[in-house]
């Protein structure tokens, strides 16, 4: 977990002297993710920021049709006074336990998106579900780069940014940061979605689709569904202030300038 430290004063705050933005799930769209990093990078420009966190809350692959370009773009992204951070989505989580042989998982992470996954990745998908589990299991670990997996097995399971908590899912209410299961906050919804308890910071998750960002007291869901509805938000905070960018806005600001 990158820890910076809570500040609590009338309402929540980032870490003090940063700005983040905070991106929502991808799901193989590089269209829409060079299109808010442009926004993002057009902002940093004219709002400078001293030292920024681009947070990716999980979930870039599988479903949408660039799942390997994506995975590229990210290992590879680079800009000026930007840090990154990658958390891990429960999609990452099921590709690795694959790679890793779990042959078990493969049928349904085929049917929930895995199939364009491994297109993008240059695989004959469409007949690979007629042959044996071990061919096709040999055949997922043929396609995914040494290093696209090694950048995948460096993510974390949360970030702390002041008054917020950065997770892929969500928490256990009730349950300590530091007791948290790693299947809760890769996958937990209900428990954690009708929960009002004020958990003494704001959790900033996607993994379930809202066709707007979903602003509560106690959290911020930011998956406005991508790969389906053409749209990927971030959240940005920067002190006690936050707001929201999304492919949309930024297009129609590309498009005003």
């Amino acid at each position: 977990m990158f820890d910076f430290a809570p500040r609590r004063n009338s309402g929540p705050a980032g870490a003090r002297g940063w700005r983040a933005y905070v991106v929502g799930d991808i799901h193989g769209r590089l269209d829409l993710l060079d299109k808010l990093l442009d926004g993002i990078h057009h902002e940093l420009k004219r709002r400078h920021a001293r030292k920024t966190l681009l947070v990716f809350v999980g979930d870039l692959i599988d479903r949408g049709p660039k799942s390997a370009q994506v995975v590229e773009r990210l290992r590879t992204y680079s800009h000026r006074g930007v840090k990154t951070v990658f958390i891990l989505g429960n999609h990452e989580e099921v590709l690795l336990r694959i790679l890793a042989g779990d042959k078990s998982l493969i049928d349904s992470w085929l049917k929930f998106g895995g199939l364009q996954c491994l297109e993008s990745y240059g695989v004959d998908a469409a007949g690979l579900k007629k042959r044996p589990v071990e061919d096709i299991l040999g055949e997922i670990q043929r396609a995914v780069p040494e290093q696209h997996k090694e950048f995948l097995e460096g993510f974390v399971d949360s970030c702390r940014f002041g008054d917020y908590l950065f997770v892929h899912a969500g928490i256990r209410p009730g349950v300590e940061i530091d007791q948290q299961r790693q299947s809760d906050l890769r996958w937990i919804r209900e428990p954690f979605l009708f929960d009002e308890t004020d958990h003494g910071f704001v959790v900033v998750h996607g993994h379930t689709i809202r066709p707007e960002v979903e602003i509560r007291p106690n959290r911020i869901g930011i998956d406005t569904g991508a790969y389906r509805s053409g749209v990927l938000t971030a959240l940005a905070i920067e002190g006690s202030r936050s707001w929201l960018l999304d492919t949309r806005t930024v297009a129609q600001e590309a498009a005003s300038r």
